[in-house]
């Protein structure tokens, strides 16, 4: 199966299914000597994982790490970091009444016609449980951005219909929504409970912030910067659309209206946009403000509801779905959505400081061809200053100054032979010196 590695210098690949005995992620790249806190990764997984709150599948997963490689007493070796989650708490029998037939809204069907096989149990590989390998790799990503004083920031902003109105950023942990809005939160809950009695699920918006980004980040056409942040996000399997900056409401707006005008920040004296329509990114690089995205998340596709479906031998049929489910996943999304974001990031960093290195490297050759030609120069005026000595105590035309230098000629020619230098050059450049008095 492909698709299962993201990244080009950060590079991430995930195993595991909703009920096989491990889910875990192969991290390739990282630098050796790198300090990686691991109650942070430890912290970020406490976030997603299920059995939060009432609002949340009652699946019990501690979903502690275990560190198989290329981790060592706090620090990165350089060589690939496994890191393994135990399956705790999987009740396959849960789904043995609908192992034959088509779950709606999930890929069952499609997978079936791909790979001729399907793991029935939870979804298999395209379970939300999958998301546990992405969540630990992107904690890395995020030590990684704020060492360079870049935050990844991301919370509900809609429910239904229900969205928040206002930003408090110390409210989104508070609140089992996690919304910047304590009062759209309450509202938010008691619409997923009313949801969750009717033995349904519900939708909503994530929204994105990344600050402290500076400008030049992405590559230009295929690889553009919002362009991999769309594919990250969209990859995510409730995720079903994707905005930035003003998305869809561009459509409505005039070039005059979109269009992010530049001026000088009087107290930084650095470029910066008046507006940002663009979400932050311009020509598919970052333009250093911050950036700000949305991603539609559907509504969970297991329910307690009566839905038709078809069997694998094609009968028609009713049935209702048991076991254990998120009637809103938006909540659980969330730290997911940081994940994905910050693995984009640090990829992207990591591009953009190999060109800087490239070019660094370019400047330290130029200041070694400014040494040389210092020492070459001096070794010119001492070579001169030895003439002048020997001039001074001898006669120029003297048979002894000529094989003198007949004698220097000779083993300046094979010299410059025995280092492989052109031999018209160097008899040229002798022929120079020579006749520097």
């Amino acid at each position: 199966m492909a698709g299962n590695s993201f990244g080009q210098i950060f590079k991430v690949l995930t195993f595991g299914e909703s009920h096989s005995p491990y889910v875990g992620v192969v991290i390739d790249g990282l630098k050796p000597n790198l300090e990686i806190n691991l109650d942070e990764i430890q912290k970020e997984l406490d976030r997603r994982k299920p059995g939060q709150s009432e609002i949340t599948t009652q699946r019990k997963e501690s979903d502690k790490i275990q560190i198989i490689s290329g981790i060592f007493e706090g620090k990165t070796t350089g060589t690939p970091i496994c890191i393994l989650i135990k399956n705790e708490d999987t009740k396959p029998s849960d789904y043995e009444n609908i192992k034959n037939i088509f779950r709606p809204g999930h890929g069952g069907y499609t997978f079936l016609k791909k790979y001729g096989i399907y793991d029935y149990r939870g979804g298999g590989r395209i379970s939300g449980r999958e998301t546990v390998s992405r969540v630990v790799a992107g904690a890395i990503a995020k030590q990684l951005l704020n060492a360079r004083g870049i935050k990844v920031l991301a919370y509900t902003k809609k429910i239904g219909n229900i969205e928040a109105a206002e930003f408090n950023e110390s409210e989104i942990e508070k609140n089992v929504v996690r919304t910047p809005d304590s009062e759209a939160a309450k509202k938010m809950i008691e619409l997923i409970n009313q949801t969750k009695n009717e033995g349904d699920s519900i939708g909503g918006i994530v929204e994105v912030k990344v600050a402290g980004l500076g400008a030049g980040y992405g590559e230009p056409v295929f690889d553009k910067l919002e362009a991999d942040l769309a594919k990250a996000l969209m990859s995510i399997g409730s995720v079903r659309g994707f905005e930035i900056g003003v998305g869809f409401k561009c459509a409505e707006m005039k070039g005059s209206e979109c269009n992010d005008e530049f001026r000088i920040n009087p107290k930084t004296n650095e470029i910066e946009t008046i507006t940002n329509n663009s979400g932050g990114i311009q020509g598919g690089i970052s333009n250093g403000a911050e950036i700000i995205f949305r991603i539609a998340v559907k509504p969970t596709s297991s329910i307690s509801k009566t839905q038709k479906s078809v069997t694998i031998d094609g009968k028609e049929v009713e049935f209702n779905i048991k076991g254990r489910h998120d009637p809103c996943i938006c909540p659980r999304i969330v730290p997911v959505a940081e994940a994905m974001t910050a693995l984009v990031l640090i990829d992207h960093i990591l591009m953009q400081e190999q060109i800087k290195s490239s070019v660094n490297t370019d400047e330290m050759k130029f200041k070694e061809l400014e040494l040389i030609d210092l020492q070459m120069l001096l070794l010119m005026k001492k070579r001169l200053d030895l003439i002048r000595e020997v001039s001074d105590s001898i006669q120029e035309e003297s048979n002894y100054s000529y094989v003198s230098i007949n004698q220097l000629k000779d083993s300046w020619i094979q010299n410059s032979k025995e280092l492989g230098l052109d031999d018209d050059l160097s008899e040229n450049i002798f022929k120079l010196l020579s006749k520097i008095r």
